[in-house]
């Protein structure tokens, strides 16, 4: 069957339909089993949705950003999602995505802002929270959710919303849509000030699905199953699920968060996405059984995982050790495979810097962590260690993707150019003015390339503070080495316009509590255990140790100890799980102000 490369962003189902139709293009647990989407099916009736837009006059009013409407989507990841977005982009109007876990006054900001006309939500909880703004959004017309709720109409009542004429006016709509319209506005969560909607055309993501191709196909997922998790109102994410379309991979919904270790044993995928702090969470669950082995397992698993730690690529292994490493593997990182159901080959990871710890450890025992780098105004991705070895090198981001040109500023501020570049801001030309100045996106990180290949990022532009001294200091770096402690969960370094440097640090509780438990006492409880004046000492020393790898300016002096771990509903970390360092400050300012009294 005779295919063309596609131009537009749903054409990536026709392209799959015939390259290589699938029986389970979409996949999630619905009522409690699995229900399988074919390529066609997903065809048909993201069709259909879209005729039922033109039929009640949601689409393209002219052939600007402004004339286009805009459908919002609040839901986890799930086939309806991806059906929805389709849709959207043959009526020729826009797709707002947003996090489920948004707040009311973020909601409202968002909807308004972009001038929703229609929202679509997950479920009954999701649609309340957003009928209680329509009095203040008169813009929004409708609410559709994607499960029965009996309150709200759900989203198949739609479909029947349409006629014959309909879908072949759609038809004509879709053909006249070109690569350069507008197809979605993401607004990125940010860690200051209010949200910026980011205007992605379909060839801005286009082009970054078909640089990022190379990525995957050297892993080999055509025909097989990927799972994902991030969320799809996330750039990476979207895109991932674009490129897995484009290769022929089956997508698996996780069902959530907490199923994510069950989904794995099921779906057995080859591939999935994810950030940092979940890897992190798998590893600190790994140690955690390893702790609770004796005897001889213990020490086996001990051995191996400080064998793993010393892993290295792009370099001759001594005999001994790869022969270590083959008995390691037999003994127990097969069973590490086995835990993420068995056939993972690799699992890129974006949005956060990686452990280099990690990043050792899982490629030695036979997973390939593939770290990788982007931003939502890049559509995202700019850079990705690939799979064979010589395109990776632990502590980096890999090199450039093809067709993406990268130069620095003065003050080594990493620029990027291609046509993966967003083409603003929406209603904000004073900031899109800010940042994409003579054909370059000034991406506000600052980075280098090390051996003219690989782009390392070494911090955030906004970031950098300069201390009384006037010495600057690059906190993320700090943080990012700190955290490879056991003892440290989350880490937070402040000292801007003082004399030194402090932090404000989240303790690892798990490993507090198997302290106490080998000491024979109960565990006292947060609260009491962060005031505990062992525990303070024991940190100490970790802070101590890895103070040893920086200039004296940078290094971390004094330290408090805080009883709750730092989350996205208590307003600590961003949607990607980044620090919000202002609203952090804001939080405990108090304290960090006694820590300089």
């Amino acid at each position: 069957m005779a295919y063309s490369e596609p131009t537009r962003l749903f054409d990536l189902v026709d392209y799959q339909l015939a390259r290589f139709p699938l029986p389970d293009m979409l996949a999630a647990v619905e009522e409690g089993s699995w229900r399988r989407y074919a390529t066609q099916e997903v065809k048909d009736t993201a069709q259909q949705l879209a005729a039922a837009f033109h039929h009640c006059g949601i689409g393209w009013q002219d052939g600007t950003s402004e004339g286009r409407n805009k459908v919002a989507v609040i839901s986890g990841n799930r086939p309806e999602w991806i059906i929805l977005d389709l849709a959207v982009q043959q009526a020729g109007a826009v797709l707002v995505p947003i996090y489920p876990t948004v707040h009311a006054a973020e909601l409202q900001y968002i909807l308004d802002h972009a001038g929703v006309s229609i929202l679509f939500v997950e479920n009954n909880v999701l649609a309340q929270k957003a009928a209680a703004l329509m009095p203040m959004l008169p813009g929004l017309k409708s609410i559709y959710t994607f499960e029965k709720t009996g309150s709200f109409r759900h989203w198949q009542y739609l479909l029947e919303k349409h006629t014959p004429a309909d879908i072949a006016a759609v038809q004509d709509i879709s053909r006249s849509i070109q690569p350069t319209d507008l197809a979605t506005i993401i607004y990125t969560s940010g860690t200051t000030g209010t949200p910026k909607g980011v205007m992605l055309s379909h060839r801005n993501i286009l082009s970054d699905v078909i640089s990022c191709h190379p990525l995957v196909a050297d892993v080999g997922i055509e025909g097989d199953k990927v799972l994902s998790f991030l969320p799809l109102n996330h750039a990476f994410e979207r895109c991932a699920n674009y490129l897995y379309f484009y290769s022929g991979a089956s997508v698996y919904y996780a069902q959530s968060t907490a199923t994510i270790a069950e989904d794995l044993r099921y779906v057995q995928p080859v591939l999935f996405t994810t950030v940092p702090r979940l890897l992190e969470k798998v590893y600190e669950t790994i140690l955690s059984k390893g702790a609770q082995l004796t005897g001889i397992k213990k020490n086996l698993f001990d051995w191996s995982v400080r064998l793993a730690e010393q892993y290295e690529i792009n370099t001759s292994l001594p005999l001994t050790y790869r022969a270590q490493l083959a008995l390691a593997d037999k003994l127990i990182f097969n069973k590490w495979r086995a835990a993420m159901g068995g056939r993972v080959k690799a699992v890129i990871t974006g949005a956060a810097a990686c452990q280099v710890k990690l990043l050792r450890s899982f490629s030695a025992a036979g997973i390939v962590i593939m770290e990788g780098y982007g931003l939502t105004e890049a559509a995202p991705v700019v850079s990705g260690n690939r799979y064979p070895a010589k395109g990776r090198k632990f502590g980096t981001v890999g090199p450039p993707l093809e067709n993406i040109e990268v130069d620095f500023a003065a003050d080594g501020e990493l620029l990027i150019k291609g046509a993966n570049v967003m083409m603003g801001y929406y209603k904000k030309p004073d900031q899109t003015a800010e940042v994409l100045r003579d054909g370059w996106l000034y991406t506000g990180d600052i980075a280098v390339l090390e051996e003219g290949k690989f782009l390392k990022i070494t911090d955030r532009k906004k970031e950098l503070f300069k201390t009384s001294g006037g010495k600057y200091v690059a906190p993320q770096p700090i943080e990012n080495s700190m955290v490879q402690s056991r003892w440290i969960e989350q880490m937070m370094v402040t000292g801007a316009g003082e004399k030194f440097v402090s932090a404000l640090i989240v303790p690892a509780f798990n490993a507090i509590k198997e302290w106490y438990a080998a000491k024979g006492q109960s565990y006292p409880g947060n609260d009491v255990a962060v005031k505990d004046e062992a525990i303070h000492k024991i940190i100490q020393k970790e802070v101590q140790q890895f103070n040893q790898h920086f200039n004296p300016v940078e290094q971390v002096k004094k330290f408090l100890l805080l009883p709750s771990e730092w989350t996205i509903e208590t307003g600590e970390l961003t949607h990607t799980l980044k620090l919000k360092r202002r609203q952090i400050l804001e939080k405990y300012g108090h304290l960090v102000a006694q820590l300089y009294a």
